[in-house]
């Protein structure tokens, strides 16, 4: 039978533009909160994971030098890349190799310093994830440019609004204010965003999340080690992953990511959720806002809203504390920033801190059922992995 595996401590840097540190040196920066908040020593970590996508840095082999930094040389490592899924697909490597019995303890940290390029190579790259050979390479599409396929037929089929994606920015900014280690801790207005610049109709400026310097880090026991470290882990309940074609001309519709949705089911049945449940089963979630009809799709992808329901949730401010489901009380990818390699294991990171009570006032969700939901996505849904955190252990 596979090992439980919990959190036992997490880190996390400053979201921006960092031009202050390199990469082992912002990498460090969650490293030494994520060890101390775990009680361990560097000498007790069996493995370390960096979850990286790179490209656009100077660092071609990360988890190298972000582990000498560290004081980790010697220590099993490896590089973990799945687009914009980096740090979940990370955190699910070191809690298989725990759950295997590979490892008792693992470090997951997820670096990314996107701003060491300038950003019209950095909108190359990401707009090389789909398919290079058949859509960048001839057509020349860029990655607002994928999802604004998405809101155009989502706003002609459901009857949205340009207002209504605006309004995933005001609340996702509205947490970020709370945030101190968000990019953008500012609030802004629907009319602000309405203003901003298109970056690919629908979608404008305010619609979109930034390129982003950052890291994360989790520890990672094992269940019986976790019972010596702390009193209060925060269990991965579950992990449903999937993905979907890379030429995006290949799939059905473009009203939500198919993937999102197999990776939830697989995510639920896990974890024993029945379908159609998940909005009174979890506490919070956070879902991958890359840009704000992402978020939108997500509420209908992952249950919580139906199917051309979820810019409804949105009007009516039920993603809002005190709502059917708080969304993204980070600030999310839009306005907390989207550093690629780390922010699966930022929403990581703000589950256990969320469950655990232990975020700043004004953006703290109530906990009740004792659960998290966390989504990310790779590319336009070519990955995505669903993970549940839970205060209770999960079944065996």
């Amino acid at each position: 039978m596979a090992r439980r595996v919990a959190i036992v401590g997490t880190g996390h840097s400053s979201f921006g533009v960092r031009l202050d540190v390199n990469i082992p040196e912002l990498a460090y920066e969650s490293i030494r909160q994520a060890i101390s908040e775990s009680g361990i020593g560097l000498d007790d970590v069996d493995l370390v994971v960096v979850g990286n996508a790179g490209g656009w840095s100077s660092e071609p082999l990360p988890a190298i030098v972000v582990n000498e930094y560290a004081g980790l040389s010697g220590k099993g490592t490896f590089r973990v890349e799945a687009a914009c899924a980096t740090g979940s697909a990370a955190i699910k490597a070191g809690r298989d190799a725990i759950a295997s019995g590979e490892a008792d303890i693992v470090l997951v940290v997820g670096v990314e310093k996107m701003n060491e390029s300038p950003t019209p190579t950095v909108v190359e790259f990401i707009g090389r994830a789909g398919n290079y050979f058949w859509e960048f390479e001839n057509f020349g599409i860029t990655f607002p440019g994928y999802y604004a396929l998405y809101a155009t037929s989502y706003m002609f089929t459901y009857g949205a609004r340009e207002e209504d994606l605006c309004e995933v920015a005001v609340k996702n900014h509205y947490y970020a204010s709370f945030n101190p280690k968000a990019q953008f801790p500012r609030k802004i207005t629907v009319e602000e965003c309405m203003r901003s610049r298109y970056v690919a109709w629908p979608l404008k400026l305010y619609d979109s999340s930034p390129i982003t310097d950052g890291s994360a880090a989790v520890v990672l026991a094992s269940e019986e080690v976790a019972a010596k470290l702390t009193d209060s882990p925060v269990w991965i309940e579950a992990i449903g992953a999937a993905s979907d074609t890379s030429n995006i001309s290949k799939r059905g519709q473009f009203l939500g990511l198919e993937a999102a949705r197999r990776a939830a089911r697989e995510a639920y049945k896990k974890a024993g959720i029945e379908e159609g449940s998940i909005a009174r089963s979890i506490d919070l979630a956070e879902v991958h806002d890359c840009f704000t009809i992402a978020e939108i799709m997500a509420y209908e992808d992952l249950g919580i809203a139906g199917r051309g329901e979820g810019y409804k949730l949105v009007r009516e401010h039920q993603t809002y504390i005190g709502g059917l489901v708080p969304v993204n009380l980070s600030g999310g990818l839009k306005a907390k920033g989207h550093p690629i390699g780390a922010t699966g294991v930022s929403m990581a990171v703000e589950m256990a801190r969320q469950l655990l009570g232990r975020v700043e006032s004004g953006r703290q969700a109530p906990i009740k059922v004792g659960r998290g939901l966390a989504h990310n996505v790779g590319g336009t849904g070519h990955y995505t992995y669903v993970t549940l955190y839970s205060l209770h252990k999960p079944r065996g």
